[in-house]
């Protein structure tokens, strides 16, 4: 655990610099991307950075390099995809005020991106629970799972819009993706976002009040970030029963896991992000977490995000490029932002774990903004790869296609997170994305 925080912010000419120090020593910037071996062994981090404890920060998530590398990503997926790999995400994406995260990235054992770390965290924290505890547990998964569904389900007209930005399907006479309908859109769903952070920050803190000497003594010998120290604890009796729903079990187990990680971590565990929290929706998590389904032992490459990205910019000529890297400038200011917004959600949120009430209200509007910020972003990044990918010659777009390296993989119409949907998933009108044509808003 972590005692004594501290976090300073500087923006000046566009590049965001932090200094992020945490219990009296200074997490270590982002190393130079120049062929050496990271300090540890492990291989380098989404983003193009060395891997290891002292390598993980917010610093180095929105450093250029691990933006850049994440953004192009982001673009080499989402020009060579389609809509239905675009509505993929993993459900630990949302509601991500926990620290899990962090404590997956820094891992001294190197198996945080590995399906058995999520288990041992989750397993270890249920054989602690008692049978009460457990029981409110599962009945808080049943009355969130819909409320998680709904959360998915309110992406999909935004990312629809974008594909129609990108396929040039924009609305007769319109001029494009209206920016501000983007913004407001996105920071209304992450208002609700944040709503079920709240109710699970509660949930949370109840149970962590509830716990007795011998509770707390167990979770105590259980390090944060070093699934080495967690024993190995068969799972399978602590499974919700057969036949329950997909989703109640996807909350179930996340429970699990972040309650462990927000108990024993901090309001700085929780502020940090990766490079790739943000502007998710355009594919990218199809691309590199699609070979890892249905694999219990999988490690997903730590490097393929920044390689990737690095390759598809190399492929793309001055003038493309430029649009890609452009991007840097025009959403330094929100990065910043982001970073205050999640910290005084976090802040607010850890109230319950000291037998507070958090101020539900402050967490609504913060969520909000962090949805407008988010918004904001996304917009420049479907604008950017729409550009680039009209001017794109046939020999680009197959080298591309290679570069994505899923030959054999079809996605599905739709995915609730990364559930597919095999009917697809009706949506509403998505104009509404776009500026109304001349003659539309003249008729009014």
């Amino acid at each position: 655990m972590w005692y004594g925080s501290k976090l300073g912010i500087v923006v000046a000419g566009g590049a965001l610099t932090l200094a992020l120090c945490l219990g009296g020593f200074e997490v270590a910037s982002a190393q130079p991307r120049d062929g050496r071996p990271p300090a540890n062994n492990r291989p380098p981090r989404d983003g193009g950075q060395p891997g290891g404890a002292q390598n993980y920060s917010i610093e180095q998530a929105v450093s250029e390099e691990a933006q850049l590398h994440t953004i192009a990503f982001s673009g080499l997926a989402f020009i060579t995809g389609d809509y239905g790999a675009c509505t993929f995400m993993p459900p630990g994406k949302v509601c991500d005020f926990f620290g899990f995260q962090y404590m997956r990235d820094i891992d001294a054992a190197g198996a945080g991106h590995n399906p058995k770390f999520l288990d041992r965290v989750a397993g270890n924290v249920l054989f602690n629970l008692t049978d009460a505890q457990r029981a409110t547990f599962e009945k808080a998964a049943r009355q969130e799972a819909l409320d998680v569904r709904t959360l998915a389900e309110k992406r999909l007209p935004l990312i629809k819009a974008f594909c129609r930005k990108l396929n040039g399907e924009v609305p007769a006479g319109s001029q494009g993706l209206n920016k501000e309908s983007v913004i407001k859109y996105v920071g209304d769903f992450f208002a609700f976002d944040a709503e079920i952070s709240y109710r699970r920050a509660q949930l949370f803190g109840q149970v962590a009040a509830s716990f007795t000497p011998e509770q707390k003594a167990y979770l105590a010998k259980m390090k944060f970030g070093d699934f080495n120290t967690w024993p190995d604890v068969d799972m399978e009796q602590y499974k919700l029963p057969r036949g329950t729903e997909k989703m109640i079990n996807v909350v179930y187990m996340t429970y699990a896991s972040e309650f462990f990680s927000w108990y024993a971590g901090n309001v700085e565990a929780d502020t940090y992000f990766c490079p790739e929290r943000h502007g998710t929706y355009f594919g990218g998590f199809y691309m590199k977490d699609m070979p890892a389904m249905g694999k219990r032992d999988y490690d997903i490459s730590t490097s393929v995000t920044g390689d990737s990205g690095k390759a598809f910019l190399d492929a793309l000529t001055a003038e493309q490029r430029g649009n890609i890297t452009g991007i840097i400038s025009l959403q330094s200011k929100a990065l910043a932002e982001m970073i205050t917004v999640r910290r005084g959600i976090s802040t607010e949120l850890r109230r319950f774990l000291k037998g507070e009430t958090a101020d539900k209200e402050k967490v609504l509007a913060l969520g909000r903004r962090y949805g407008e910020l988010d918004g904001e972003v996304s917009y420049y990044y479907a604008a950017a790869f729409a550009k680039v990918s009209k001017t794109l010659t046939a020999a680009q777009r197959a080298a591309f296609m290679k570069l994505r390296n899923l030959e054999g993989y079809k996605s599905a119409p739709a995915y609730i997170y990364s559930d597919p949907v095999e009917q697809g998933i009706a949506l509403p009108d998505t104009d509404n994305f776009f500026f109304p044509s001349k003659k539309a808003t003249e008729t009014r």
